[in-house]
């Protein structure tokens, strides 16, 4: 038993950090969020995308694979409000400059909201669908598999996760003036857009 979860971690975790440390909408929008707010104040968002996306994997295990498999048009909805949702997200970061200066109040995105959108995030829906019916061995109870998969994609998720906030913490120093955190915005929202681009347009 011991051996085969073992053989198990060895085998996905090089699946899950590429994934994980990879630009995504979760990431990149962790950067963002640590640049205009800082790190302490991102702590939230980071913790609902760890723990909302483990609770969505845990999911996915238990049987929402076979139901996307059975019903291909659910799957083509999800990714059609994703995109709309998406835009939506990218516009409000390439647009946060002005809002600030609107003295609109600022907050970033909390645990629940943060939690929610990994119901809708396409990267997070590849990622859980991929380590459940790609990442499976012989002689290990599919629970237990399923429960393996979770917690390493947890932790590397909270590694992940920290980097990309404190990635746009550091970034923050040089964001001194509203030309340099237009530029950032736009180009962060941009990236948005483009990483989710291959999932939202495959066949």
């Amino acid at each position: 038993m011991t051996g085969a979860v073992t053989t198990l971690v060895l085998a996905f975790l090089p699946f899950a950090i590429s994934m994980s440390f990879t630009p995504g909408p979760n990431n990149l929008m962790l950067a963002t969020a640590g640049a205009r707010f800082g790190f302490a104040r991102t702590l939230p968002h980071q913790c609902g995308v760890v723990l909302g996306f483990a609770v969505m994997t845990l999911t996915v295990g238990l049987g929402v694979a076979g139901l996307i498999k059975a019903a291909p048009l659910l799957y083509s909805v999800m990714k059609f409000m994703s995109l709309l949702y998406l835009v939506y997200l990218a516009w409000r970061t390439a647009t946060a400059e002005k809002v600030k200066s609107a003295q609109t109040p600022q907050r970033p995105m909390s645990f629940l909201q943060a939690a929610a959108f990994q119901w809708i995030n396409p990267k997070g829906w590849i990622i859980a669908l991929s380590a459940m019916t790609a990442f499976t061995i012989r002689g290990l109870d599919a629970w237990l598999q399923v429960l393996v998969i979770t917690v390493v994609l947890a932790i590397v998720g909270v590694a992940s996760t920290s980097t990309w906030a404190v990635f746009g913490l550091m970034i923050s120093r040089y964001l001194t003036t509203p030309r340099r955190r237009t530029v950032f915005n736009w180009t962060m929202a941009a990236l948005l857009i483009v990483s989710v681009a291959p999932v939202l347009l495959e066949r």
